[in-house]
């Protein structure tokens, strides 16, 4: 987000969010199983925390995209937010790939079956497609058809995820397969993640309509922790009620397991403490934070996973270290992994500029080379022509 148009307490969201990845990422990465116990207060404090940062992340990144892309006065493929839309969901795809290749691995001419795998990256870039899709279709209707489209699709991608969660997909090849199924391997997949998407969408365009409100944020705010509420504490029951008005099994299957309308739940009330606190979010650092979140999550990925070279710190210390060592660790590997993004961001013309007169250095002397050899191999494919010429005539003479 530009300086005019910015707000503040997302951008602190997000920051927020990527912070609570990364140790997140790493503790549950590397803490022994022995220390997972699930009466032990700390643990289930920060198991229940971890589980809200993926919610999220994938609402905020919904409403970032979206408050940018309506702020533009053109509509439809005129508004250059689209393209530049385009670019950055194909961008996060590319990306999400290209961190579960194995450079070892295409030596000996293999790839590897993680590489199709489908990750919070893939997720984003095609939700970022998915809502341009629906904006390009909704641009010349009424302007109450985007948003209901977005609750609509939020909607029906919560309601029936425990229909659909354990289909399997057969008839798809398996890299599309990944996007809709965890059968293979996938950590995250379009559906229902499109759905926490969707609504941070539908809460940017409330957003834009309502910005000269004199009382928006103490609306917002209210709202917010008022839905928060009921989806955290009264959805369950709520769900449970309607299946025995009406017998729906869906809804049953809801109530055994309502994680998505209270993990929405969550995302509110993290919404709403962020609004209360956004005076106060205006520190040039967490702005920095939150604008370099691809950044980081990149960095993150190198040195925890070992993207590229397998020698992440995940290879020897998977599931084996204690809690003396795994949270100052976490702490650690936050700060190095957020002090190098922040770094490479500084820096980022001037490297992409340097990277740039390499790869043009690079071209320029394969051509050059190309030109010195290439008279050589001339003549000696003439010689070679010449001296097959010679042994097919002897071989016809005799």
């Amino acid at each position: 987000m530009t300086a005019n148009n910015r707000l503040f307490f997302v951008d602190a969201m997000r920051a927020w969010a990527i912070l609570m990845m990364l140790q997140g990422h790493f503790i549950d990465g590397l803490l022994d199983p022995v220390y997972r116990d699930t009466t032990n207060t700390a643990y289930n404090i920060w198991l229940y925390f971890r589980g809200i940062t993926a919610p999220v992340f994938f609402t905020v990144s919904g409403f970032i995209f979206t408050y940018l892309l309506i702020k533009s006065p053109q509509k439809g493929m005129k508004n250059p937010r689209v393209a530049k839309g385009l670019r950055r969901g194909l961008q996060l795809l590319l990306i999400g790939y290209l961190l579960r290749l194995n450079l070892f691995g295409l030596m000996k001419g293999q790839i590897y079956d993680s590489f199709y795998l489908v990750d919070v990256l893939h997720c984003i870039g095609l939700s970022i497609l998915a809502l341009i899709g629906v904006y390009l279709l909704t641009s010349n209707r009424k302007k109450f058809v985007f948003p209901t489209v977005l609750v609509v699709i939020t909607l029906v991608l919560f309601l029936f995820e425990r229909v659909y969660k354990d289909w399997t997909y057969p008839f798809l090849p398996e890299f599309i397969a990944n996007y809709f199924t965890k059968a293979n391997g996938s950590v995250f997949t379009i559906v229902p993640w499109l759905g926490y998407t969707t609504i941070g969408a539908f809460i940017s365009v409330l957003f834009t309509r309502y910005k000269n409100f004199k009382y928006l944020y103490p609306a917002a705010i209210s709202i917010a922790l008022a839905i928060g509420y009921l989806l955290i504490y009264q959805s369950t029951r709520a769900f449970d009620a309607l299946y025995d008005l009406t017998g729906w099994e869906f809804l049953k299957l809801i109530v055994s397991n309502n994680y998505l309308f209270i993990r929405l739940g969550n995302v509110f009330v993290v919404f709403a403490i962020f609004m209360v606190l956004r005076r106060f979010l205006t520190n040039k650092t967490i702005l920095n934070i939150g604008a370099s979140t691809l950044s980081i999550y990149v960095i993150h990925f190198v040195i925890l996973y070992g993207s590229l070279t397998g020698l992440g710190l995940y290879r020897p210390f998977n599931h084996s270290l204690t809690p003396e060592v795994v949270i100052p660790g976490a702490i650690v590997f936050m700060i190095l992994s957020t002090y190098f993004a922040l770094q490479y961001n500084r820096y980022e013309v001037q490297i992409k500029g340097k990277a740039a007169y390499l790869l043009n250095t690079v071209k320029i002397q394969s051509i050059n080379f190309g030109k010195m050899l290439f008279p050589f191999l001339k003549e000696t494919f003439l010689r070679v022509r010449v001296r097959l010429q010679r042994l097919v005539q002897v071989v016809r003479s005799n």
